[in-house]
């Protein structure tokens, strides 16, 4: 794999340099959460203590808002939850939301904190799909459930060009592979996408290349390669739904990728940034300084997580505006 090298992808603003709470909380989590999440086996105890350890985590750093309406969702073989900001009245754009943590640990409640803030950062409902996860669920189990999700939003009468797809980590992952089977089976595209930390090389050698100038602050690749090989077991690592290769998608969405400086994943969030851009796509990437992974979860940990959820709301924003106009003026051409 290649990737860009150069580290000029700074957010706009004054984001030149990370806040000295987020230094000290990189710190902190270096010397404490990194050799936890290294020695922890794969073992369903091991499992069932991380999937604890996160949601506690989640919920302590990043809490859901007051007034936050959450309605749950089982409807066939699509489970998950509509999240709204207060005083949120459904409207023709929405949100489908794909939660990280290596298809083995988080799910749409750990995220409801996140997801809800989107809501109110962009106006706009939330969809989390609550796929299932390994080991329990292996491949292709989570990409078929978000596969399942997005056409059941269409199904709900959601025009495609209003659906704006957003994950962080693995979920970056499942966002990719669900643009690369849209254009496989002529499925319209959603109108935009915003992935926080993406992964996308399940082998981790982007990551390990990463690691050899910085230790990520929270895992090492080998301890993540071992947890997302729970959910690859047993399958080629060429598959394509595995390897993602973007070279041939037409008509791709525009798309922000945010990435922390301070991780592992930065060199995913690049070498994504120019698959898209190769492919002919727009890509915007923003790299934000000594920041951890997926920090825009962690509100009260780390205080640039709002200014990155209000950047990603300005996003959607302009390219679900920008995707309605093009779809006008291909309109007005056909008559």
């Amino acid at each position: 794999m290649t990737s860009t090298t150069s580290d000029d992808y700074l957010p706009r603003g004054a984001f030149t340099a990370a806040s000295r709470r987020t230094r000290l909380a990189a710190l902190m989590t270096r010397l404490t959460l990194r050799p936890m999440t290294n020695l922890l086996p794969t073992s369903r105890s091991g499992i069932e203590f991380s999937r604890r350890l996160v949601a506690t985590s989640m919920n302590l750093f990043g809490p859901v808002p007051k007034g936050t309406t959450v309605d749950l969702v089982a409807d066939g073989s699509v489970r998950g939850e509509w999240v709204r900001a207060p005083g949120l009245n459904p409207g023709p754009r929405v949100i489908l939301y794909i939660h990280g943590s290596a298809y083995v640990i988080c799910s749409a409640r750990t995220h409801r904190g996140l997801t809800a803030r989107l809501s109110a950062a962009a106006g706009l409902p939330v969809f989390t799909v609550d796929y299932r996860l390994a080991p329990e669920h292996p491949f292709p189990a989570a990409a078929d459930d978000l596969e399942a999700a997005y056409r059941w939003l269409l199904g709900q009468g959601y025009d495609a060009a209003n659906i704006v797809i957003a994950g962080d980590s693995a979920g970056g992952h499942l966002a990719a592979d669900l643009i690369i089977e849209n254009d496989r089976t002529g499925t319209p595209q959603p109108g935009a996408m915003v992935l926080f930390s993406p992964l996308i090389d399940l082998d981790f050698e982007l990551s390990a290349r990463m690691e050899r100038t910085r230790k990520d602050p929270m895992i090492s690749s080998n301890a993540a390669r071992r947890l997302v090989a729970l959910y690859t077991d047993g399958q080629d690592a060429d598959l394509p739904r595995l390897r993602l290769d973007l070279a041939l998608v037409r008509n791709f969405p525009s798309t922000l990728i945010q990435v922390g400086g301070a991780e592992m994943l930065r060199g995913d969030a690049r070498h994504l940034h120019t698959m898209i851009e190769t492919a002919g796509g727009r890509s915007e990437l923003e790299i934000w300084p000594d920041q951890m992974h997926v920090f825009q979860a962690l509100p009260r940990l780390i205080p640039e997580a709002a200014p990155a959820l209000e950047r990603a709301a300005d996003f959607i924003t302009h390219a679900l505006d920008n995707e309605r106009r093009q779809h006008y003026s291909k309109k007005k051409v056909s008559r």
